[in-house]
């Protein structure tokens, strides 16, 4: 492949300036329940700026993780379109979404979802090595670092604290300079000071790499340190 091709190909991976990071037309999610079709999602429109941090707030059970999966190419939509990058991920089948999110999207789940066979280190590592990224262990321990655990690189998750879990999974998170990031109630299963702590370090690594948030969460005060809120309530999202 020469050199132009590298280029056009590079450039079409990304969105353009003015285009929206991540955006959601129309977006309608039904399932099959013992009454009937229930619908979760009522033709929701959504769009993220570069850079741009969104918190999506409501009660549990209101769809917002629902919402979370489909805009991250997780699940599917009964009907409506997702573009993520630049991207139609309805033009994608599982294995092309996974690669389109590979090195360029990072998450940060309540349960951490740390590998447990792994330790610190190598989880950090994951996202890097699934893209082919160079020097990944090095790049790792430098984030493991940021976050303040080099000292615990070889430990297993379960000799980890819960809040030492989530900022590997943070550190996993931004280890690959993410353009987006989706973060589902990442202080949920954290008590109040740790959470604050983890909310502080996310919120920064995010402003000193410029990655756009998409943030699901039930508490109102991490919610406020986003640029907005919007808020779902019976399948549908309102601007708070």
């Amino acid at each position: 492949m020469n050199n132009s091709t590298q280029s056009a190909d590079s450039a079409a991976a990304q969105p353009l300036a003015d285009t929206p990071v991540l955006s959601g037309s129309q977006i309608e999610k039904s399932i099959s329940g013992p009454s009937g079709l229930l619908t979760i999602l009522h033709s929701l429109d959504i769009a993220v700026d570069n850079s741009e941090a969104i918190a999506i707030v409501g009660p549990s059970g209101s769809g917002k993780s629902t919402l979370l999966g489909i805009l991250a190419g997780l699940d599917t939509p009964t009907s409506g379109s997702v573009h993520m990058l630049g991207e139609n991920l309805n033009d994608l089948d599982e294995d092309q979404r996974a690669r389109l999110r590979a090195g360029k999207v990072g998450f940060v789940f309540q349960s951490f979802q740390l590998l447990p066979g792994l330790n610190a280190l190598e989880n950090v590592m994951l996202p890097l090595e699934l893209s082919n990224t160079p020097d990944a262990s090095d790049r790792a321990m430098t984030m493991l670092d940021q976050v303040g655990l080099a000292d615990r690189a070889t430990h297993q998750p379960l000799q980890l604290s819960g809040g030492e879990q989530q900022r590997v999974a943070v550190a996993r998170a931004f280890v690959s300079n993410p353009a987006l990031l989706f973060a589902d109630e990442p202080t949920g299963n954290l008590d109040s000071g740790t959470g604050h702590k983890i909310s502080d370090l996310m919120f920064s690594l995010r402003e000193q790499l410029g990655s756009a948030l998409v943030l699901v969460t039930h508490d109102e005060t991490l919610a406020m340190r986003c640029d907005r809120r919007l808020r779902m309530g019976d399948g549908k999202l309102t601007s708070v």
